[in-house]
C-alpha cells in the first residue's frame, strides 16, 4: 500500500471541502450531493473498490 504524502492529503481535503461547499450552496443539495456522490463512486471504482458494500441502503 502506497502511504499518502502531506501535499496529497492536503490536496484531497481540499476538494472534500470544496465538494461540501457546493452541496451547501446548491439550489438543490440533493442533486448535487448524489452528483458528488458519483464521481467519488467512480474513484474508489477506479481503484478496485466496491461501493456497493458502502452503501447505506444495504
Amino acid at each position: 500500500m502506497e502511504v499518502m504524502t502531506e501535499k496529497e492529503l492536503i490536496t484531497m481535503l481540499i476538494d472534500n471541502y470544496s465538494s461540501l461547499q457546493r452541496i451547501i450552496k446548491s439550489e438543490n443539495a440533493q442533486k448535487e450531493a448524489e452528483y458528488q456522490l458519483k464521481l467519488v463512486k467512480a474513484k474508489l471504482e477506479s481503484c478496485g473498490i466496491v461501493t456497493s458494500d458502502l452503501d447505506s441502503d444495504n
